[in-house]
């Protein structure tokens, strides 16, 4: 039997795993992935920007193991659960999230410093900070207007662990609190992730039951983009299908709910260009969830399997292994992860992972303990 120690700890450090294999190779499309590499199967693995000039890799760092912001602010929203010690919603986004990355120095691997972690982010994930420290927003409304992608998402997996176990909890707390930061099919994603997350934490979950969950809850684009690229799994998965033959079919599946595709970079040409890029709408979804869960299903579950397919696959690599990353950490716990990733996670990035995944596992038991408590009295009422 998996402990739930040990399943915490199987979420945080693939949180950074799927962060760092996907990170230095993140925006490339298949084929170039393809073309530079062959297929990334390691930490170590060369950022294909490292040579470029300063100005063009933005004086950053990446391969070896170095993280990006997808585990810097997973790391942010525990640290808010271990001060709260209670479930959280829009209003602890535009209040002690925002003090996590706009106010708090951490170190930043790819930066090699300590600083701010809003120093770090996208543009989407900076809004956190326009809207509730600038704006003063009302809360609830934190994530209108904002550019939709998997920003909310890629960090929402702490949601799934204290709701271990009640996805449909997850869900909803996922949506509650992701509100401060995005909304439409990005806000979609993150309840979607977390029931997914805290239906891993049972025991002997098979993945045609997460997949079932994430249907279960899922609405609109991002319930049709999981349902027709994890029946697109099912059946290249029969047939023994090679990875050119997996990419074009998944592509194309979810080429109909986002329509970035290859062309994921800002360009000045594009300025004033009407595009359906970033655009709120209930018939898209964003690429990553779908994917992570179509990997999954493909592989049959098989941790690393899924993580590097879903890396190799291109566009926003180093989310779609968190996201697979985390699921499959859940069912697992942490002894499926090679030692050897684990200690070159934590030596590059100057962050005990073991050690926060145990802190926060006494936080979220504590949360649990205490629904647990609240469910017992409620049985009184009837």
């Amino acid at each position: 039997m998996v402990t739930f120690k040990e399943r915490v700890r199987g979420v945080v450090i693939s949180t950074a795993l799927g962060d760092a294999m996907g990170a230095p190779v993140e925006k490339l499309s298949y084929e170039n992935i393809k073309k530079m590499y062959k297929r990334v199967e390691s930490l170590r693995t060369k950022w294909y920007k490292e040579d470029y000039p300063a100005d063009l890799n933005l004086g950053r760092r990446r391969g070896n193991g170095t993280v990006t912001d997808d585990t810097l602010m997973t790391v942010a929203l525990i640290n808010v659960y271990n001060k709260e010690k209670r479930h959280l919603d829009a209003y602890d986004m535009g209040n002690e999230y925002v003090k996590e990355i706009a106010f708090r120095k951490t170190y930043i691997p790819e930066f090699g410093r300590e600083a701010l972690i809003i120093d770090r982010l996208f543009y989407p994930e900076k809004y956190i900070f326009m809207r509730h420290v600038l704006a003063n927003c009302e809360p609830r409304e934190g994530g209108i207007g904002n550019m939709i992608n998997c920003g909310a998402a890629m960090y929402i997996a702490p949601v799934g662990i204290v709701n271990a176990g009640n996805p449909k909890a997850a869900y909803d707390e996922a949506i509650l609190f992701a509100m401060g930061h995005q909304s439409s099919y990005g806000l979609e994603a993150a309840g979607v992730l977390a029931a997914c997350v805290a239906k891993a934490f049972e025991e002997n979950v098979t993945v045609e039951e997460i997949v079932e969950t994430a249907l279960y809850f899922a609405k609109d684009g991002t319930k049709n983009a999981i349902r027709d690229l994890t029946e697109a799994a099912r059946k290249l998965r029969s047939e023994k299908a090679d990875m050119d033959t997996v990419i074009s079919t998944f592509q194309n599946v979810i080429g109909k709910y986002s329509p970035m595709k290859d062309d994921v970079h800002r360009k000045m040409e594009k300025v004033g260009v009407p595009s359906n890029h970033y655009t709120p709408s209930r018939l898209f979804s964003i690429e990553e969830l779908p994917m992570a869960l179509a990997f999954i299903m493909l592989n049959d579950g098989d941790y690393y399997g899924s993580i590097l397919d879903g890396i190799n696959s291109g566009r926003d690599t180093d989310s779609i292994g968190v996201m697979a990353g985390v699921i499959l950490g859940a069912m697992y716990g942490d002894s499926v992860i090679r030692s050897e990733d684990v200690e070159l996670l934590q030596e590059t990035n100057k962050i005990n992972l073991i050690q926060t995944a145990d802190h926060f596992s006494e936080t979220a038991k504590l949360i649990i303990e205490q629904d647990l408590q609240l469910n017992e009295k409620r049985k009184n009422i009837l």
